[in-house]
């Protein structure tokens, strides 16, 4: 395999491939923006595990966890315990610029990491709430209903940070404290929801089975614990190549997804750092929101059990 070039003491190559069939990207356009908002990527990931998007030539996008063998030894690994896979899982830390070139020469288009950092993953540092409209809906709709979700933060004294999802959606990052465990983030995250939910239920929902969102956003709570979410500033595998790209609430209605891409989120950077400078200090959840969620089912539990309910339903009819 012949190399292109050389950054950072990482040989990279084959770099005028496209990323894909609809990318609108080169492998050489994701090297270059990975390397250019190394500076702002590189906070986000710094002691994550890390989950990568992988599109390699010929192959089908998957999901990669476990590095592969041949992972210079200089990457920096941590090996958690994965309870969906029930096996060790190692996965890479993206702690510097070289790392993060090693990454992008392997074709990882997109970065998610877990919502703790490596020593102590099931301590979240932000609550994280993803707003997902409904097929054929426009982004005026994620804007109302996040409009709502920041009214829900304000009226219980807290403030977040949002970000476009990098796909037709936004995430909105809350940074707490370490004074709430595992648990009582997720339960404020659920009662942040429904807070939310309850300022207009003809916008939002918090249902999480599909059929019953009615064509509503669905503010999506279930990301906590060890659960991951796409870093801010990542590219996303997506036509077009979109970019998870910082927000100010104040331009949600005056955007969309689309405008940020690898070939244009720099020039809409300029030299900023959106994402540092919006997101608040770390913040202690009110108790009663803890309270509050504490009463509200768990959403993946409840639609397991609901799920069930209705396909007894179903063969007691037939």
């Amino acid at each position: 395999m012949a190399t292109d070039e050389v950054r950072a003491g990482v040989e990279l190559t084959n770099l005028d491939e496209p990323l894909g069939p609809d990318a609108g990207a080169t492998k050489r356009d994701l090297v270059d923006y990975l390397d250019a908002v190394s500076d702002r990527i590189l906070p986000v990931l710094a002691d994550r595990p890390l989950t990568v998007l992988r599109a390699l030539r010929g192959r089908e996008p998957f999901m990669q966890k476990n590095v592969p063998k041949y992972t210079p030894d200089w990457v920096r690994t941590v090996t958690m315990w994965a309870e969906s896979s029930q096996r060790q899982v190692r996965y890479a830390v993206c702690d510097d610029r070289r790392t993060l070139l090693w990454l992008a020469n392997q074709r990882a288009v997109e970065f998610h990491v877990t919502l703790g950092l490596a020593g102590q993953v099931y301590r979240p540092t932000h609550l994280v709430l993803d707003l997902d409209p409904p097929p054929g809906s426009d982004f005026a709709a994620v804007v109302a209903a996040a409009a709502l979700v920041r009214r829900a933060l304000t009226d219980c004294g807290l403030s977040g940070a949002v970000k476009s999802s990098g796909a037709k959606g936004v995430h909105v990052f809350v940074p707490v404290d370490d004074s709430a465990p595992v648990d009582d983030v997720a339960a404020a995250t659920r009662a942040l929801a429904a807070r939310a939910e309850a300022l207009d239920p003809s916008v939002a929902t918090t249902a999480f089975i599909v059929e019953d969102r009615a064509g509503k956003v669905f503010i999506d709570s279930t990301r906590a614990g060890g659960a991951t979410v796409v870093a801010a500033y990542s590219p996303r595998l997506r036509a077009g190549t979109p970019v998870s790209f910082p927000l100010d609430w104040s331009d949600l209605d005056r955007v969309t997804p689309a405008d940020f891409t690898v070939h244009t989120a720099l020039d809409v950077l300029g030299g900023r750092d959106p994402w540092a400078a919006n997101m608040p200090a770390p913040q202690r959840l009110p108790q009663d929101l803890i309270e509050q969620g504490r009463t509200i089912p768990v959403a993946r539990v409840a639609a397991m059990h609901e799920g069930k309910r209705r396909a007894r339903a179903r063969r007691t009819i037939r």
